[in-house]
């Protein structure tokens, strides 16, 4: 059942680059992919790009053999759990925003593209854990942002309508999906993409800082 008496009883939000700062791991991640796999090395805003998509759709620019997709795969997922640790951190503030909306009583949900193991060792390692109530990767259905399925699974899941919702990420991946599911946005503006290259899918509200997640929760009027 649906919480009474708060402005979003569900608020979904990305992870990458949203809830936590891993976008040099991804970015190295990708480089060392490229190098093991002897392909022509790409610069780092060519990854930023694509930021937000699974990998089988990222690896798929390079090659049509679903075999080597997948070894791309797992030299990519080798390389990225066995510097995990040592290159994510949660963004400040998120933490403490994150329990605040649990605290008042939201439904939280998280829609990204990356695996279920990889999330949830970053759920751990930044402290998120059991302070969600859903979760929705590239493993459990075959589309990814920016289709609005995803989202709206995680609406299905936690039983509300996209009127009901708040999605916070920081790509225009996020936004995009989000919008066409008929949800709130709050776009970030502590990740790898630019204002203007989030602005393209018209967010409803902008976040300069978790800070602001919290007065946009509290029912305030956002500076656009």
């Amino acid at each position: 059942m649906l919480p009474f008496g708060v402005r979003y009883p569900v608020i979904l939000f990305d992870f990458d680059g949203t809830l936590v700062d891993s976008v040099r791991l991804i970015i190295e991640s990708f480089h060392h992919t490229m190098r093991v796999h002897g392909l022509e090395p790409r610069p780092d805003a060519f990854w930023i790009e694509g930021l937000g998509t699974p990998l089988r759709v990222v690896f798929r620019f390079f090659t049509d053999d679903d075999a080597e997709v997948q070894r791309m795969i797992a030299t990519y997922r080798e390389w990225n759990y066995a510097h995990h640790n040592v290159m994510v951190r949660a963004y400040p503030g998120a933490l403490e925003a994150v329990r605040a909306a649990k605290l008042q009583g939201s439904r939280l949900g998280i829609v990204t593209s990356k695996n279920r193991h990889g999330l949830e060792k970053g759920l751990t390692l930044c402290g998120f854990d059991g302070l969600f109530d859903e979760l929705v990767t590239c493993d459990d259905l075959e589309a990814s942002k920016p289709s609005p399925e995803p989202v709206l699974v995680a609406l299905e899941r936690l039983g509300a309508l996209p009127a009901h919702a708040l999605f916070v990420g920081d790509s225009p991946h996020d936004i995009a999906a989000v919008r066409d599911a008929g949800t709130e946005t709050a776009a970030c503006l502590w990740g790898p993409f630019s204002r203007q290259q989030i602005a393209v899918e018209r967010p409803d509200h902008w976040l300069a800082s978790f800070a602001d997640l919290g007065r946009l929760l509290d029912g305030d009027r956002l500076p656009r």
